[in-house]
């Protein structure tokens, strides 16, 4: 096991997207963005306490109930909106207000508080330049520190093998990930050959990335209301 809790957790996730005031085409990004969270709101309905939504002009927020999909749900959401840079803090806590199914907004907690700091803190990385800054953090209430440290140690690497695909690595890659049905299959959908597919992923360093994400997808996988 992953995490130790003496609470029912929930999983608040808020994302935050980079440079946003120096994008000129603020408004399509955030109609797009709308769209997106509500695809997801849509598709992930099972797993979702608070709808996401967008909170300020570039922030958006949501609860989860459950983190079978809780990477899942942010790795599409990176994907939809990419060349768009977003940063989220996963916090896992507490909830100690009523919450709206219908908006993740109003709620209050140490979930919340625990996404906020993980946030701030990658904000504080990236202000510092560091080279190997995460686009995503975890942040848990009470205890667990060990496995938050290994997680994110493993979230920041991912993010670094991010950074280094051509815009073609992370379209095959993308769509690797999408549909797990094989390299014949993507490349039929990219229209390349397979060996090219075999290529792609092998430069991307894909097979270590998937499984980085398997094992925080795992630990995620953990948390449900059942916890206690």
């Amino acid at each position: 096991m992953f995490f130790i809790f003496k609470y029912r957790p929930y999983i608040a996730i808020i994302g935050d997207i980079k440079g946003s005031k120096k994008l000129s085409d603020r408004k399509k990004i955030q109609e797009k963005l709308k769209k997106v969270l509500d695809d997801i709101n849509e598709i992930y309905a099972v797993d979702i306490a608070s709808k996401f939504m967008i909170t300020l002009g570039d922030e958006f927020q949501g609860l989860l109930s459950k983190g079978n999909h809780a990477l899942k749900i942010i790795t599409e959401i990176e994907n939809k909106m990419y060349p768009v840079r977003i940063r989220y803090g996963i916090g896992i806590g507490e909830i100690i207000t009523d919450i709206n199914a219908e908006m993740a907004i109003g709620a209050d907690g140490p979930g919340y508080y625990k996404a906020r700091e993980a946030l701030e803190v990658l904000r504080e990385n990236e202000k510092k330049k560091q080279t190997d800054s995460a686009d995503i953090r975890l942040g848990v209430e009470g205890g667990n520190e060990s496995s938050v440290m290994m997680l994110n140690t493993i979230l920041t690497l991912m993010t670094a093998i991010k950074d280094s695909w051509s815009d073609r690595q992370r379209e095959v890659i993308s769509d690797t990930l999408e549909h797990q049905d094989g390299q014949v299959n993507v490349a039929r959908r990219m229209s390349i050959q397979q060996p090219t597919v075999q290529r792609i992923l092998a430069k991307g360093r894909y097979y270590a990335y998937k499984e980085a994400m398997d094992i925080v997808g795992r630990a995620l996988g953990e948390i449900t209301q059942d916890d206690i």
